[in-house]
């Protein structure tokens, strides 16, 4: 079979090896799409401060079960599945109270471990979601990025009839959007710098779609939501200035949640932050109800996958999707390899 490899920033090369043979407790998979997110370009650009090189990647995936391993039990060949990439210890302190997304030794496929980027993938059947028949392999690849917006929904206990702001409108911002409106959520504002982006965002059922390089936050918030503001404000840029904006902004006595990842050390307000007894809350990936959900959601069309995905390249063209991503950062949300066009 063939395995993509990034072998050094900028650089993918393509090993010829066998198909893996499969433990007792594993399965074998096609490999059908492979998405790709923002913390694949990081690694691309040698930027990602956990991933060494060489390394094989792929963590947002969907594909087949082509092979059973003998000891399990609930999976069958010709099965759609997606695969959950977080390989975890099950001793630590997390591990053992059902945060494994918190996993002391955590490693994730693609960055510290071998990622599914290869024509079959061997893994352990735990590891494996299955998702329904009618879904597309275009949509299976998507449940990963889609459970870390139902994680991070979730951190706010109260969304049902919540006011919700969404700071950055990249696909993570959209879809957390669609996630909080499909949980319960009674309006959502999105923020970005983009035109372009909150246009897709309005699209896909924001309620309030806000240009911040025109209109100023916390002005928008109180024409969306009334001089109460927001129950909760998403943080999905990561930055100084939006992180300032929710701090500065956020109705005293609210929460605001941080699901970006920030590139570097913050410089933020912090003396505001503890005037107005704000609680600032954070996001890590997901756990296996995260998907579940995530799964339901689309099956029920109270998620739309399709809108966010802006172009296919096949599994040899690996390198010129980066190359399309860095020239259309703006217009670029979803870009999904095809390792096995056919279906």
């Amino acid at each position: 079979m063939i395995r993509q490899v990034m072998t050094a920033p900028g650089v993918i090369e393509f090993e010829d090896i066998p198909v893996p043979a499969i433990k007792d407790n594993e399965v074998l998979v096609k490999i059908k799409r492979i998405g790709i997110c923002g913390s694949d370009i990081h690694v691309y650009h040698g930027k990602h401060p956990f991933t060494k090189y060489p390394i094989t990647q792929g963590h947002e995936v969907s594909g087949q079960i082509v092979e059973v391993g003998a000891s399990v039990q609930g999976l069958h060949i010709g099965q759609k599945v997606t695969i959950e990439p977080q390989v975890v210890c099950g001793k630590c302190y997390p591990c053992r109270h059902g945060k494994y997304n918190l996993c002391e030794e955590l490693k994730v496929m693609g960055f510290q471990t071998t990622g599914t980027a290869s024509e079959y993938f061997a893994v352990s059947a735990e590891k494996i979601t299955p998702i329904p028949d009618a879904m597309t392999y275009d949509q299976g690849a998507m449940i990963e990025p889609l459970a870390v917006t139902v994680h991070a929904a979730r951190r706010f206990p109260d969304l049902e009839g919540a006011s919700v702001a969404i700071l950055g409108c990249g696909p993570i911002g959209i879809l957390l959007m669609q996630t909080c409106k499909a949980l319960g959520a009674k309006s959502v504002m999105i923020t970005d710098v983009s035109d372009g982006r909150l246009e897709l965002a309005r699209k896909c059922g924001a309620d309030f779609t806000i240009n911040t390089a025109h209109t100023d936050f916390g002005d928008a918030m109180v024409k969306s939501f009334g001089p109460d503001k927001a129950d909760v404000i998403y943080d999905c840029a990561g930055n100084d200035t939006t992180m300032g904006q929710a701090i500065k902004y956020a109705r005293k006595g609210s929460k605001i949640i941080l699901v970006a990842v920030y590139a570097g050390m913050a410089n933020v307000d912090l003396a505001v932050l503890n005037d107005h007894e704000l609680d600032l809350d954070t996001t890590m990936m997901y756990r296996h109800e995260d998907y579940v959900i995530a799964i339901n959601l689309v099956e029920k069309g109270l998620v739309k996958l399709e809108p966010l995905m802006s172009k296919h390249f096949a599994f040899c063209d690996y390198l010129n999707a980066y190359k399309y991503i860095d020239a259309n950062r703006e217009a670029t949300m979803k870009v999904i390899i095809d390792v096995d066009p056919e279906d």
